[in-house]
Formats: C-alpha cells, structure tokens, sequence
C-alpha cells in the first residue's frame, strides 16, 4: 500500500516538471557542483527577484519528464548535479542570470538547456545570455530609426549656417 503511493508521489512529480518543461518560454541546466549554501542562496534570490523557478532536481525524474514533453535530446546533458531553471516569461532572462553569477563563481556550469521548444547546448544558451536585454534592443532600434533623420536636420542646419556665413 505504501509503495502504491510513493510510486503515486513519485509520478505526480514527473508531471509537475513535465508541465514545467512544457509549459516555459525557456529552460537552463547547470551544474551546481561546488557552490555553498551562500552562494545558492544569492543565485535564488537573484532568480526569484526576475520570475524564475530554480530547483534541484534527480536526473531520473527529469529523464522522464523530458521523456513526456518530448524533449529528450536534453537528456544529454542530465548527469551529475543538475539544477534547472525555469521561466515563463522572458527568454532570455534566466540564462543571462545564471551566466553572470558563472562568470563570478566558476563552480557553476551551464549544461543546456531548452528555449522555445528547441534544445541548446551550453554554447548557445552562453550567446543567448550575451544578447542585449528587450529594453537595449529596442532602444537601438529607436537609435537606427532616428539617424536619418538627425543626419538630415544636421545637414539643413549646416546649409542654413553656411548661408547665414556667406550673407
């Protein structure tokens, strides 16, 4: 009877990462191996500030939730320690999180991980943590879309001065 419901536990677990997998914009896989309890603490609290889900979990039940949301190309990469980061809102934010506090700690390994639906291995999720952030591409969006313009209000105003030199 006791087995029944561990094995019941066990399988409602794997559904609940299942539906993580599923259901984030993306998903980091690092190894933690060598970090302290201050150093996890600060890299929660830095992904909790921003929205996303940091847990430890067992390479087992994460081989059958991604098994279940069919990605198991991730697979690769869940030996050892693993850690994994979820987020729902924002693509990009857990990986430029997680690989800031690995510059600063080398004990903190990027594996992969998974973005859109789409596996990455560590390189990838490493250039995706280096792109700007929204807000910076939008502003060089804006940057682009005005230089014509300020070039041609400068040029007009350099006319104008010339003109107003030569009278």
């Amino acid at each position: 009877m006791a087995n029944a419901k561990v094995i019941q536990a066990k399988q409602d677990a794997v559904d609940v990462v299942t539906g993580k997998l599923q259901n984030s914009i993306s998903t980091v896989v690092a190894d933690y191996r060598g970090l302290n309890v201050s150093q996890v603490t600060e890299l929660r609290k830095q992904l909790r500030e921003a929205g996303v889900e940091f847990q430890v979990l067992k390479n087992t039940l994460l081989r059958r939730a991604t098994a279940a949301a069919e990605l198991t190309d991730l697979d690769a990469v869940l030996t050892g320690p693993t850690a994994i980061a979820f987020s729902e809102t924002d693509a990009v934010i857990a990986a430029k999180i997680l690989n800031d506090f690995a510059k600063k700690n080398d004990a903190l390994k990027l594996k992969g991980g998974v973005v859109e639906g789409r596996v990455i291995d560590a390189d990838q999720l490493k250039a995706l943590a280096e792109l700007p952030s929204r807000e910076g591409l939008l502003s060089m969006l804006l940057s682009v879309l005005q230089a014509p313009m300020r070039n041609f209000a400068l040029a007009v105003k350099a006319v104008a001065e010339k003109e107003e030199q030569s009278a």
